[in-house]
């Protein structure tokens, strides 16, 4: 392990200003994207839709990583240059999905497990090879009634452990990412409550795993009201709840903290971004690793085709964001021209 190296990536990967474009979209989830807009999903238009968000001008900008598909890693752009060697040119760090998706947890009805663990030593040299400087692996914890269980999360955690020791073993940076999902119409207390004991079990599995903490980014949910829930809190108090939850449980040592969206609209995300890194001085780099928040308004504009408006929208969506690291982002910024 590469302890200097390590830490330089993960700190150029939540530097203040920047961002992570999460690009990793299974098969089947940018499928679901492409029906939105009726576009067959073949591999080419992936390919092309994929150029055309890192081929943005000014990208890098605003973007320091992007999270790679199995795909995508292996694509070009049109003038044959693979995307990881593209985007390195540019100052962007490429990284890699490496877990193969949430399944059921076996005995625990309701929850799910994360796989991939199995030649995850061997697929690592191949994506390091291929140019992947970090790599993902996503936990899923559902709140419902009766869970998630105590097990579930240790179970999760472990797991992500696992992973993050394997990744640091091959001089890859880990995202760790336990997503606590804001399904359902449970109250933000709740949220609170489910995420601190989640991010409890798994920073005692990465100690447990000897993982360098300096050498990794956490990935985590915001502390947020359910979609269905009667009474959503205001973004003022998701700021003040998830910095108070991260201040609990997250080590100073860990060089950022880059949120996922999780279902929030672009502009939810954006603003409630910004509204912590307002609650400053902290103790990690606070920025953000969206897919869908940063991609939406994107996708619709390119539509198969229109490169030119594809990557008006994406570049204004990547500088309001990066304003959100600094704390500088204010909602009608949302009405002003890319």
């Amino acid at each position: 392990m590469n302890r200097n190296e390590l830490a330089r990536i993960a700190r150029a990967m939540v530097v203040k200003g920047k961002g992570i474009l999460a690009a990793d979209e299974s098969t089947g989830t940018i499928k679901k994207r492409f029906d939105s807009i009726k576009l067959e999903s073949t591999e080419e238009y992936r390919r092309s839709y994929r150029e055309m968000l890192f081929t943005t001008p000014g990208v890098a900008e605003t973007i320091s990583g992007v999270i790679l598909y199995d795909e995508t890693i292996r694509q070009k752009t049109k003038d044959g240059v693979p995307f990881p060697e593209y985007l390195t040119k540019l100052g962007i760090i490429p990284g890699i999905k490496v877990d193969t998706g949430a399944k059921p947890l076996a005995g625990y009805p309701g929850e799910t497990i994360t796989e991939g663990l199995d030649g995850l030593r061997e697929r690592l040299v191949e994506y390091s090879r291929l140019g992947a400087r970090f790599a993902k692996w996503r936990a899923v914890i559902d709140i419902a009634d009766g869970i998630p269980t105590q097990f579930a999360i240790d179970a999760n955690a472990h797991a992500l452990a696992r992973y993050a020791a394997l990744c640091q073993e091959n001089d890859v940076v880990p995202i760790v990412e336990p997503e606590v999902l804001m399904d359902g119409g449970h109250s933000i207390e709740r949220c609170e409550e489910v995420t601190e004991a989640v991010l409890q079990s798994v920073f005692n599995q990465l100690a447990a795993h000897r993982i360098y903490l300096e050498g990794m980014v956490l990935k985590p949910n915001m502390i947020i009201s359910g979609k269905k829930a009667a009474n959503r809190a205001p973004p003022e108090v998701v700021a003040e709840s998830t910095v108070r939850v991260l201040k609990r449980r997250v080590p100073a040592a860990v060089p950022g903290i880059a949120f996922l969206s999780g279902g929030q609209s672009s502009e939810e995300a954006t603003l409630h971004l910004s509204l912590m890194n307002k609650l400053g001085p902290l103790p990690w780099a606070l920025t953000f690793s969206y897919g869908r928040a940063l991609q939406d308004a994107a996708l619709k504009a390119w539509g198969g085709k229109n490169f030119a408006e594809g990557q008006k929208a994406f570049a204004k969506r990547a500088r309001l964001n990066g304003l959100a690291t600094t704390g500088q982002y204010t909602a009608d910024m949302e009405r002003q021209a890319a």
